[in-house]
């Protein structure tokens, strides 16, 4: 990361960075950076592809329909329904 990255950076995220903490900043990206390119040098062709580090079973029920309500049945509980809706108070003025 260079200065003027960072300076757009600060703009954007309406920071003010005092010149240690821009220093700061600058290498640690520096050193994410080092640590990305060391990691492009390790030969990776033999290495099997994955997509999980562990894997993954799907531990869902099944989706099965126990019961069916009717529109009606469901409309007993509403305090007020009004041609099939449910009446609620007003919320937004």
């Amino acid at each position: 990361m260079d200065r003027e990255t960072l300076r757009r950076l600060e703009m954007l995220n309406q920071l003010s960075l005092t010149e240690i903490q821009k220093d700061e900043v600058i290498g640690f990206f520096d050193k994410r950076e080092a640590d990305s390119k060391s990691l492009d040098t390790i030969n990776t062709e033999e290495t099997e592809r994955m997509v999980h580090v562990m894997p993954i079973m799907t531990v869902v029920r099944e989706d099965v329909v126990n019961k069916q309500y009717t529109a009606e049945q469901l409309q007993k509980g509403a305090p007020e329904t009004d041609e099939g809706y449910w009446c609620v108070p007003k919320v937004v003025e």
